[in-house]
């Protein structure tokens, strides 16, 4: 194994760990996260406000801009840190883990080659039965898998 290889590998166990941590089921409150924590905690927007030096109405406009998903990274980390919290960010397979969205994409990425070539082979009149189609995806996925070809996530 070379080491590109081994560094992939760690990233894939590191994104994975995250992955089965609870975030998978976790659901942003219809608040938002600073508006839940901090009344949760009892912390008033005023005294939040107070907190980072600033004002409730500002708070208020933060509460607002993180529903509509414009609040900054910083601006996160900070009103979670001010209450004594942590912000926690972090991207992560929609479905599974790394593995997955591996097998996912180069099972599409397959499916495309053998059809686009099944469709040559219609026009010279040598087609493959679906069951023949199917077994010819899966080695190219596998193929595909050991070694991902540079353009293993452009569009097909």
């Amino acid at each position: 194994m070379n080491a590109k290889t081994t560094a992939r590998k760690q990233y894939q166990a590191m994104i994975d760990r995250a992955a089965v941590a609870t975030m998978q089921d976790l659901k942003q409150p219809r608040e938002g996260w600073i508006a839940s924590a901090r009344k949760a905690l009892g912390i008033s927007a005023a005294q939040l406000g107070r907190m980072v030096g600033s004002t409730r109405a500002n708070i208020s406009s933060i509460e607002r801009s993180e529903q509509n998903e414009r609040a900054t990274l910083r601006t996160m980390k900070t009103m979670a840190e001010a209450m004594g919290c942590r912000f926690v960010y972090a991207v992560i397979p929609a479905e599974g883990g790394i593995d997955d969205a591996l097998k996912k994409q180069a099972w599409k990425k397959a499916q495309a080659i053998v059809m686009r070539a099944s469709t040559h082979m219609a026009l010279e009149q040598q087609v493959l039965s679906k069951d023949a189609l199917e077994d010819e995806i899966k080695d190219l996925a596998r193929d595909l898998l050991r070694d991902p070809p540079s353009d293993f996530w452009e569009k097909e």
